[in-house]
């Protein structure tokens, strides 16, 4: 049950929104059971028990009859009409709650944080997310179409057969009563094996997922047979999974035909018995036959649909467990109001450990200026990308504290912290949107103007009026269908029209020929002007012209000062400086 708690917790606020079309739906479909049922099948045994009296004349119970008979009729036009209204009810109720749903899980997923998304499939998480509004359509179809209505049924129909019959309402009841509860005898192991499925299931997903997105790696290292038997591997493992859940299914299932076939033998007996006694008329045989035909109808269907359930239920689970991950960067319960516009940061006293263990800073302290330009050099390792983590507050120190203009980052929220940084990283991925999108990206309310303005000052303008569709040009997942250098230039308009007071660049010329560099270096010259700048380089030619270098090793300044003042030193700086070829550091 407390699977289902979990899900409930997470859905039940979804349904209170319309929660008028949800009891509409729930009134009309149980309204509709009870009247084609319970109700219709009664008055169809009076109409039996007359045409079976051959004591009297046929004419003699026209009148009653015909009553008897406009009665159905109005009864099945009642049926349909509750039928229809009770379907437009449901439709429109799970059109919201598909809505709702894919919104909420949209909206808790990106919540985590950029750690949680580093060890995750993406294509796996889009399956996931995509199941658990599936499944809940299918949950809820299930609960109106099969067990909502079956309960119904079974108590209305022991209700009735209570006043016909006592030997067999009470046959009735006992057999209900082990049906079911044999029924949930097997259901925890069932709940397992299907939560195993769903794990397998998204596996394979991921993996696709993991194969299509680096497909030219794959073609490359000519990876397509590995590729094919790793995949082979994982696809077998989720049939082997899948075979257990199924074939422990075909079990419950020949359980339940057993124990539904006895039931009818026993209940056809006592009909019999009754009849013959004339304890029961011929009505009371056939409406008892009738609610028999329905009820075990419904009890068959009853493990295909609960094995639909719960595996749905599985599905949805593996989507909840996300849910109550708690992120490892959460915003303050009150965060204080941004004051971060001058771009003023301070490392004070801050040391930084991974949950490994492994330590990147200890007693870590430095102070950017407003309006300083920072270089950030060091071998891999050294702790350059963790310097812009902290900073971007992607992961949070261990001690100590970072502030931006006075103000502790931990204090404010993320949101906030985020829009007062450009970030533009060493390997810019954008949206499979336009470049004039994923420009805007960076101020949604920007205008053509505005952005086709900043597309030349990041000299993107010249090949992007080449395309075809020029700004409209969709760029592929990734931007896959621009070249390196072609999607390095969008990111840098990205962040040029964002226009934050802190501008953190991560080798963000790596990617351009030596045309565009240098074109590009004119670009971020004017960008840095009046903003703190902190630039991670490999190719130290985009950081000679930096107010400060500071060189990092193993989380700690060895050395700092402009590009002159460096090699001159002939130390860390210098040696690099010397060892590089082509802008690569060996």
């Amino acid at each position: 049950m407390s699977l289902f708690k979990g899900i409930f917790k997470y859905v039940w606020p979804q349904i209170r929104k319309y929660r008028l079309l949800f009891y509409s739906t729930i009134f009309f479909f149980g309204t509709r059971v009870v009247l084609d049922a319970i109700i219709r099948p009664i008055y169809f045994k009076k109409i039996i028990d007359i045409l079976s009296d051959t004591s009297v004349p046929h004419g003699a119970h026209a009148r009653e009859l015909y009553i008897l008979a406009f009665i159905m009729i109005g009864i099945g036009a009642l049926v349909v009409l509750f039928a229809r209204a009770g379907k437009f009810i449901h439709f429109a109720f799970e059109i919201h709650m598909i809505r709702e749903l894919r919104n909420f899980c949209f909206q808790k997923i990106s919540k985590q944080s950029q750690t949680f998304f580093s060890n995750t499939f993406s294509g796996s998480l889009v399956t996931k997310s995509r199941r658990f509004v599936g499944s809940f359509e299918t949950m809820f179809d299930i609960f109106i179409y099969d067990f909502f209505s079956t309960t119904i049924i079974l108590i209305g129909t022991f209700v009735i057969l209570l006043q016909q019959s006592i030997p067999i309402s009470i046959s009735f009841i006992l057999f209900i009563f082990v049906f079911i509860f044999i029924l949930f005898c097997f259901l925890k192991k069932k709940i397992g094996l299907d939560l195993i499925e769903a794990v397998s299931d998204s596996r394979v997903s991921g993996r696709m997922a993991d194969v299509f997105g680096n497909i030219l790696a794959v073609k490359i290292f000519s990876g397509d047979k590995f590729e094919n038997r790793t995949f082979n591997d994982v696809v077998t493992d989720a049939g082997n999974k899948s075979k257990k859940a199924w074939f422990f299914g075909l079990r419950i299932e020949v359980i339940q035909g057993t124990l539904i076939f006895v039931a009818q033998s026993v209940i056809l007996y006592l009909m019999v018995n009754l009849w013959v006694q004339d304890k029961i008329s011929t009505g009371t045989v056939v409406l008892i036959q009738t609610y028999m035909v329905i009820i075990f109808d419904k009890l068959w269907n009853l493990n295909n649909s609960l094995t639909r359930f719960m595996k749905s239920a599985a599905d949805m689970q593996e989507v909840v467990d996300i849910f109550k991950k708690i992120p490892e960067i959460l915003d303050p319960e009150q965060p204080a109001e941004s004051v971060m516009t001058t771009g003023h940061i301070v490392f004070e006293n801050i040391s930084f450990k991974y949950p490994n263990g492994q330590e990147v800073f200890k007693g870590f302290n430095l102070d950017i200026k407003p309006g300083e330009r920072i270089g950030l050099v060091g071998h891999s390792g050294a702790g350059k990308s963790t310097f812009t983590n902290l900073i971007l507050r992607f992961t949070d120190v261990t001690e100590g504290r970072i502030t931006i203009d006075g103000q502790d980052v931990r204090n404010v929220a993320q949101d906030d912290l985020r829009s007062a940084i450009s970030y533009v990283p060493q390997e810019s991925v954008l949206f499979h949107r336009s470049i004039s999108e994923n420009i805007a990206y960076g101020k949604p309310e920007a205008t053509t103007e505005e952005i086709i303005e900043i597309a030349k000052k990041a000299h993107a303008h010249e090949f992007i009026s080449k395309l075809p569709q020029g700004y409209d040009t969709l760029v592929g997942e990734r931007g896959v269908k621009l070249s390196g250098g072609e999607r390095q230039r969008v990111a840098i308009a990205r962040a040029m029209i964002k226009d934050a007071p802190i501008l953190i660049l991560d080798e963000a010329t790596s990617s351009l020929d030596s045309i565009s560099e240098s074109y590009i270096q004119e670009a971020l010259t004017e960008l840095m002007k009046g903003k703190t700048t902190i630039v991670i380089a490999h190719r130290l030619s985009t950081i000679q012209k930096m107010d400060r270098i500071l060189v990092l090793e193993d989380g700690e300044i060895t050395e700092e000062g402009t590009h002159a003042e460096l090699i001159a030193k002939n130390g860390n700086y210098a040696d690099l400086w010397n060892h590089q070829v082509g802008g690569f550091i060996e």
